[in-house]
C-alpha cells in the first residue's frame, strides 16, 4: 500500500537523503561525477532543506511503501517558485522516486497530488522544468496533458543545460 503524506520539519534528514539519492539515481549516468557532486553538495545542504521544508509557500510530501520512503514531491507557490512567481501559478519543482520503486505508479500518484494542491489553491496552471534529455519524462507529463510552453537554463555544477518548462491548464481539468 503507498501513502502520500506531507512531510514534516523534524523530517529534514531523510529528505536530505532521498533527495540526493534519486537525483544521483536519476541523472549520474549523463552527468560528470564532479557537476553532480557539486550540485549535490550545494543543492542538498541540511540548512537549505531545513529552510525549503519551513517555507510556507513550499510543501514537500513523502510516498511511502510499508512505511519505507520511496518518493518525494516538492510544489511551491507564490515567491517560492523559481521562474513564474505570480499567486495564479504553481511550480512543481520535484517529483523523485527511488530507482527500485520505479513502475509502481508512484509518480502517478504524487503528480495527481501535486494536481490536487493546484485545484485547491486555485491556480491557472501548474508548471515544471524537466531536462531537456530526460525524454521518459517528458512523455510522462506529457501523458497527463502538460504541454512544453518555454525552455530555461540548469546549472548543474559547471555545466549549463537546458531545461524544457511545460505547463497543464488547471481551469480545463
Amino acid at each position: 500500500m503507498i501513502e502520500i503524506r506531507k512531510i514534516q520539519a523534524n523530517e529534514a534528514v531523510e529528505l536530505q537523503n532521498i533527495a540526493k539519492q534519486t537525483f544521483k539515481e536519476t541523472f549520474s549516468s549523463e552527468n560528470s561525477t564532479e557537476n553532480l557532486e557539486q550540485y549535490l553538495e550545494n543543492s542538498f545542504t541540511l540548512q537549505k532543506v531545513e529552510s525549503e521544508i519551513n517555507n510556507p509557500d513550499s510543501a514537500f510530501y513523502f510516498a511511502t511503501e510499508d512505511k519505507h520512503i520511496t518518493a518525494y514531491l516538492k510544489i511551491n507557490l507564490e515567491d517560492a517558485q523559481t521562474e513564474i512567481r505570480t499567486k495564479n501559478t504553481m511550480e512543481l519543482e520535484r517529483i523523485y522516486v527511488l530507482k527500485n520503486h520505479q513502475g509502481k505508479g508512484i509518480g502517478k500518484l504524487l503528480l495527481q497530488k501535486a494536481i490536487e494542491l493546484a485545484k485547491q489553491n486555485k491556480v491557472n496552471f501548474l508548471w515544471l522544468g524537466v531536462w531537456e534529455k530526460n525524454h521518459s519524462a517528458i512523455s510522462f507529463y506529457e501523458k497527463y496533458g502538460f504541454v512544453k510552453f518555454d525552455q530555461h537554463i540548469f546549472t548543474l555544477g559547471k555545466e549549463e543545460q537546458v531545461d524544457v518548462m511545460m505547463k497543464l491548464e488547471i481551469g480545463e481539468l
